[in-house]
């Protein structure tokens, strides 16, 4: 007799998986068939009246129900009304350490990949035990520790050097590169005080080994030229305006000229702002757009990050009493508030604050002319940055990228297919036979408001199954050991109130 468990938005579960934190010993084991689910995924739009079969960690088909049949002993999830997407993704994340529930909160928001953004051992330790099955959470691509120039904006910033080295001229920059490779780095992060010839020494020792480089277009760097030498991704929007300014030589000048000691972010910060503000200011359309092809032709890929954009532009705006903020600890919590009240408030003037309000609107149209020129975005958050939240933010970011002017489905692309494609993955951000089953089951249509994708019914995190009782439950059990004080050797706090 064939098996035809229906499971629903009210269904209280998947029979014999556990609930709670900790993978069923069974996980992938049984056949599941979605019935009747709007398929929508970046490379084919909507397709209505789908059936999607998944077994282990595969698609095993999908298609048009009349051509899809559900084999006896699966497991039936009614999708008559839903909308199934592939698998999110966040492309620039950083792993913080006051709470460590971030792998499980990624999956449980349906983010299933994610790009860790300055090596360290949590993200390889997390990886680790997702691997072992120790966890839920989502695939990872780990890069290396920040190389930056010497002095950093780093010195003294990260403590024990977890997060970056410092090169002060291409042999140190080529070294750097080596050792990160042996130990295991995925990719070089470039950052923004490194010289243009430590710049182009990380370039050639990459080349040299095979190794994809990206991360920041340094100060004394043009965008053309970091991308004509390889740079995969472009990290943020700071340093896009000068190579698309009418002032450009001028206000190049004005970058070189800025002094930078060890460890003053906010001092680099505060002193770039205005030259960046004039460079928005003096945007030329026809030279970005000549700038913007160029870049697409060559391959790269940006990263916007406006959720971080908007927050270091617009701190005013932070909502200190979000709801979402019950899965955080107090420790995180009052972490975000005291970067707050010393790194990011003091000082605005009401000028600045009408500057910095221009110059995310500025921001926005800019991310929408990169996609016009046809440059491929990420969706990606910089969580690490005050009150960026793992897997909420992404949804946040999505938000951002259609209020800039990406129609929903680009906006989806830049969170499956695009992360996909730059990884190299033709069996992943996707929704068709033998792709990972990374999926997630939507209340509402996507294409309709993006917003809808926070409508999370279910989640397959490479098969396995989350459902709404499942889901619903591991939820309540992070709200709840949020509330529980830390012990006193708690994870120290890693600096991360500006973009990196």
């Amino acid at each position: 007799m064939q098996r035809r468990t229906l499971l629903t938005g009210t269904a209280l579960g998947v029979a014999g998986a556990a609930l709670g934190l900790t993978r069923p010993a069974e996980a992938g084991a049984e056949l599941v068939a979605v019935l009747g689910v709007t398929v929508i995924d970046a490379s084919g739009g909507a397709r209505r009246g789908q059936t999607v079969l998944v077994q282990g960690q595969r698609i095993l088909d999908a298609g048009p129900a009349r051509r899809v049949a559900v084999p006896q002993g699966a497991t039936i999830i009614d999708g008559v009304g839903k909308f199934l997407i592939p698998g999110l993704a966040d492309m620039h994340t950083h792993a913080v350490g006051i709470d460590d529930t971030d792998p499980e909160l990624y999956v449980l928001n349906g983010v299933t990949t994610t790009r860790q953004m300055s090596g360290g051992p949590l993200a390889r330790s997390w990886q680790q035990q997702i691997a072992a099955g120790a966890r839920l959470g989502p695939q990872w691509s780990i890069g290396s520790r920040i190389i930056d120039g010497s002095p950093s904006l780093w010195d003294g910033l990260d403590g024990d050097g977890s997060v970056h080295l410092a090169v002060a001229n291409p042999a140190e920059a080529r070294a750097a590169v080596r050792q990160e490779h042996a130990a295991g780095a995925e990719f070089i992060k470039t950052y923004t005080r490194l010289t243009r010839d430590s710049f182009l020494a990380v370039a050639a020792e990459c080349r040299r080994l095979g190794l994809p480089f990206l991360g920041h277009v340094p100060d004394f760097v043009q965008l053309t030229e970091a991308s004509d030498r390889g740079l995969r991704t472009v990290e943020h929007l700071f340093e896009v305006w000068y190579d698309t300014s009418s002032e450009e030589d001028r206000l190049r000048a004005a970058v070189a000229a800025v002094p930078v000691g060890s460890g003053e972010y906010n001092g680099w910060f505060n002193r770039m702002h205005p030259i960046e503000y004039a460079a928005a200011r003096t945007y030329d359309r026809r030279k970005a757009d000549k700038v913007f092809r160029r870049v697409a032709r060559n391959g790269t890929y940006f990263t916007p990050t406006l959720v971080l954009h908007e927050t270091n532009d617009q701190p005013e705006r932070i909502d200190r009493h979000d709801p979402r903020h019950r899965y955080f600890s107090a420790d995180m919590i009052g972490y975000w508030d005291w970067a707050l009240d010393n790194l990011y408030l003091p000082g605005r003037t009401p000028a600045q604050v009408v500057q910095s309000k221009e110059l995310f609107r500025r921001r926005l149209a800019l991310t929408a002319d990169l996609a016009a020129a046809g440059v491929p975005l990420l969706a990606g958050t910089d969580l690490g940055t005050t009150y960026l939240m793992p897997g909420f933010s992404l949804h946040d970011e999505l938000h951002q990228l259609v209020r800039a002017g990406l129609e929903p489905l680009q906006a989806l692309g830049a969170a499956t297919l695009n992360p996909a494609r730059y990884l190299g993955r033709r069996d992943a951000g996707v929704i068709t036979r033998g792709a990972v089953a990374d999926l997630v089951l939507l209340d509402a249509d996507p294409l309709h408001d993006i917003r809808n994708t926070t409508r999370i019914n279910s989640v397959f995190v490479r098969g396995e199954l989350i459902n709404p009782a499942r889901r619903h439950r591991m939820l309540a059990e992070l709200e709840a050991r949020a509330q529980q004080p830390k012990p006193p050797a708690a994870a120290p706090v890693v600096f991360r109130g500006c973009p990196c």
